[in-house]
């Protein structure tokens, strides 16, 4: 039975235990309440702060972030969070799950639940870019103050098994947050199952039914963990009143400069500043005026300055938290070591001391924990534990309200958002004997120790601070990537032609039935870059084709290389570095090179990368080439384009890698032969006609496979794989596709620079015609899923060729170019409709509901 906790907006209303709960000061001014369980008052209090998208802030009492916290307390919630989520799961799904905590404020919570859970290897997600590691997602958080989470884990297999993902957060209020963490990583790594959880639940009716709808949406089970459940209702016009009541309490506290009620004032400690910081700790610091208790005195002389640093000894190669990923292995090296570091704090501390608080730092709440844990467990000490925070909270002296003190301070880890205030609430005037501050090296700044920093604000408000420096942890990266792959060991082409950034998995069992692929690609079972396809052998009849149909084309594919190289050199500088996306993009890039070679006597370098839909592009392949060229020199060559998702992919991709890397330089520009979606800037056509090499698959692409990206096979430190299928040399016509066309480079040389120099006058700009298109089919034939519909001839061909169809659609009146489509589409068992209105030659339709046996239209897989 639901329960308000606060009846009213009149009088005191006291906890359970008689005491004034922290949220009725709230609740009297704005009308605010909590409905639910009796203990959320118990979890809960209420305080305002300045956030332009929510005025209330529901601030736990055991999460170990606003509020100081028995350690004991704080690490039981989570890790009874999880072994209720061992339950849920049983011992075979909890052993295969993966824990996602949330940064900043459920980073430690997160951790204590993959604790409880048993050996799940733990991941938070962080707004601190780490340089040279590669974002392997990220999401928006749309009530924060601070939006952006990225995931940097060291291993990619932490996010790409298919156990259950455990998500934990430290509320759970209207949903938002986990449905922008599951779309993002379902669509790259699709799970089963997915588990949030949180220590309150919060969601309305309505947003509670979102989630049920989310997950049967994208087919996978979503179940719910919380320590307690119930709601925020809100009257009308609250955001508005909270904004203006901070408002007139901070103006008001600015005006009188007061600090709150009196409390001890002690000399401010001197800390020895990181080398060759030349910072000293300045004296007569001015409290916060919005809550923090006291004023610093002019700071003595310290004789032995290093007795205020804590060597804990951390372990070397122990993380000092899960944003690169955290293993039971670690946690086992974590375990063994506490017990040593827990007795270092404890010579640490001040004579007599009773009460002691271990602050941690923003993201490092976990380590802090721990210590605060494993100390009080050991010592006679009363122990409380909380960390600062990025969020900007008012605070109010009065029982009722959850943040009665604030300290605030610059912050000093170099925040990739630049400069800004952080804060430490409840600490000043809490009596404590010692404060020890522990933060990872990247926080160890001379603005810590700055007049102004955290150091001395905590000084002015207990006599002893101490700080513990943890190791930041950075995955090592190996300090050479390999050299590129060649022909003849890698590839039927000649190793002058291209220099293939791949790993080789030739020895490797990749390919499954195609039915069975889009059966698990469809149900969310598996990515479609997990396994390949069977290769297809081509009967005599398709082969007479592809030939007739590279005779009657050669020229026209002559040509449109010409365009797009001329467009590319006039536009990118005399040398370029062609990179192309393998594989279909690398018979094109051969091409152009050799146009290049043909026309103006240039040896342009080439190299194939892999890039993968809802994987983006190999991060390593970036570096390796980021060190052998310059960035801006690199022009992305594929052979098509469809409806522009590779164009959309690529531009993402490298975006995060600038993020991560810190590397610039690499334009999202793709160059391509045809351009029939109108989808780039760099195209030699934007007609949709038949290029042979869409005809076929490794048999015109150098017999290369397409790439693949499995964290089994590839890992952290590799480029993707693909296959190199020695054993079909005897049907390859890789280099008989490339003879052909580049034969007609001079019949059609003046008039390939003639149609370069129109368009590089003309306005090139993408139209996304085809996007609009595919949006048109999917509307009319019920597709959920734009990526079931493949527009453009080269893009159906691969329905065919790899994919379970459904049906063709065939502009009325194309000619041979469909060839070679209608002949595979009848082997198949699919019908070809023609159509009048389609700006494309022809678009391939996935079958959108595939189970195994419905293959075509008749429900047969035919053999081919």
């Amino acid at each position: 039975m639901e329960k308000a906790v606060n009846e009213g907006v009149h009088g005191e209303v006291r906890d359970e235990a008689g005491g004034v709960w922290s949220g009725s000061w709230v609740a009297e001014r704005l009308g605010v309440e909590l409905v639910g369980e009796d203990r959320l008052t118990d979890l809960l209090g209420l305080a305002l702060r300045r956030n332009p998208k929510r005025a209330h802030l529901l601030v736990s009492n055991v999460l170990g972030k606003h509020v100081p916290q028995s350690p004991s307390v704080v690490y039981g919630q989570g890790v009874e969070l999880g072994r209720r989520v061992r339950e849920l799961l049983g011992d075979e799904e909890a052993g295969r799950a993966v824990v996602l905590g949330y940064a900043e404020t459920a980073t430690g919570l997160g951790h204590s639940v993959a604790d409880g859970l048993g050996l799940a290897p733990y991941l938070h997600s962080t707004r601190r870019p780490v340089a040279g590691i590669a974002a392997a997602g990220g999401f928006e958080e749309a009530h924060s103050h601070a939006t952006s989470h990225l995931l940097l884990p060291e291993d990619p297999a932490l996010l790409t098994g298919d156990g259950p993902l455990v998500l934990v957060d430290d509320e759970f209020s209207t949903g938002n947050t986990v449905l922008n963490t599951v779309r993002d990583l379902h669509e790259r790594y699709p799970r089963r199952r997915y588990v949030v959880v949180a220590l309150v639940d919060m969601r309305s009716a309505d947003d509670a039914g979102r989630l049920e709808g989310f997950a049967r949406e994208i087919g996978a089970r979503v179940d719910l963990v919380a320590a307690a459940s119930g709601t925020v209702r809100l009257p009308e016009g609250v955001l508005e009143k909270g904004q203006e009541l901070v408002a007139r309490y901070e103006a008001e506290s600015a005006a009188e400069g007061r600090t709150s009620a009196a409390a001890p004032s002690w000399p401010v400690a001197q800390f020895p500043a990181p080398p060759n910081s030349g910072v000293a700790i300045a004296a007569d610091q001015e409290a916060d005026p919005l809550g923090a208790r006291g004023t610093a005195r002019t700071a003595p002389t310290d004789p032995h300055p290093d007795d205020s640093r804590i060597d804990l000894q951390w372990p070397a190669g122990l993380p000092d938290g899960g944003r690169h990923g955290f293993t039971p292995a670690h946690r086992e090296l974590l375990e063994y070591a506490l017990p040593a570091m827990a007795r270092r704090l404890a010579d640490a501390l001040p004579e007599g001391a009773r009460r002691v608080h271990i602050l941690g730092f923003e993201e490092l709440m976990y380590a802090p924990l721990r210590l605060a844990h494993a100390l009080e467990r050991t010592t006679d000490v009363e122990v409380r534990y909380s960390t600062t925070t990025r969020s900007p909270v008012l605070a109010v002296d009065d029982p009722g309200y959850a943040i009665r003190t604030r300290l605030a301070f610059p912050a000093h880890d170099d925040p990739a958002d630049g400069p800004g205030e952080r804060y430490a609430y409840n600490v000043a005037g809490a009596g404590f004997d010692a404060v020890v501050v522990v933060v990872d090296s990247a926080g160890d700044t001379p603005a810590l120790h700055a007049p102004d920093g955290l150091l001395a604000r905590l000084a002015a408000h207990t006599p002893r601070v101490l700080l513990a420096v943890i190791p930041s942890y950075v995955p090592e990266r190996p300090s050479m990537l390999p050299e590129p792959l060649r022909g003849p060991a890698f590839s039927s082409y000649a190793p002058e032609e291209v220099g293939w950034l791949l790993r080789d998995l030739s020895d490797v069992t990749l390919e499954a039935p195609t039915e069975e692929r889009e059966e698990a690609i469809q149900s969310g079972g598996a990515h479609y870059a997990e396994s390949l396809p069977v290769e297809y052998q081509p009967s005599e009849r398709y082969q007479e084709l592809f030939h007739a149909a590279l005779d009657d084309s050669a020229a026209r594919i002559a040509q449109a290389t010409g365009v797009v190289t001329e467009t590319v050199l006039a536009e990118c500088g005399p040398r370029p570095v062609l990179v192309s996306l393998a594989r279909a993009g690398t018979p094109v890039g051969i091409l152009m090179r050799r146009w290049a070679r043909h026309r103006h006597g240039l040896d342009l370098p080439h190299y194939a990368v892999s890039i993968v839909r809802g994987r983006g592009i190999d991060a390593n392949a970036l570096r390796w080439l980021a060190t052998h060229h310059d960035p801006r020199d690199v022009v992305f060559v594929d052979g098509w384009t469809g409806k522009g998702a590779i164009t959309r992919e690529l531009a993402q991709a490298l975006e995060e890698f600038e993020k991560s890397d810190g590397i610039t330089g690499f334009s999202p520009e793709i160059a391509v032969l045809a351009d029939p979606g109108s989808c780039v800037r760099t195209y030699g056509t934007r007609e949709d006609f038949l290029i042979p090499s869409a005809c076929l698959n490794s048999t015109v692409s150098g017999l290369i496979s397409r790439t693949v990206l499995r964290a089994d096979l590839v890992g952290p430190h590799d480029f993707h794989g693909a296959k190199f299928y020695r054993e079909l040399a005897g049907t390859d016509v890789s280099v008989t596709f490339l003879d052909a066309v580049s034969a007609r480079f001079p019949e059609v040389e003046d008039a390939a620079c003639a149609q370069a120099k129109e368009l590089l006058a003309a306005d090139r700009s993408p139209t996304w015609e085809g996007w609009a298109a595919v949006e048109r089919i999917c509307e009319e034939y019920g597709i959920h899923d734009v990526n079931l519909v493949k527009p453009g001839v080269g893009e159906t061909t691969r329905v065919l060729l790899r994919r379970v169809p459904w049906k063709i659609l065939a502009r009325a009146g194309a000619g041979s170019d469909l060839d070679h489509v209608r002949l595979l589409a009848e082997q198949r068992g699919v019908p070809v409709e023609e159509t009048a209105e389609l700006p494309y030659t022809c678009v391939g339709l996935i079958h959108p509901k595939y189970t195994r046996g419905a293959t075509g239209a008749d429900g047969k897989a035919v053999s081919l």
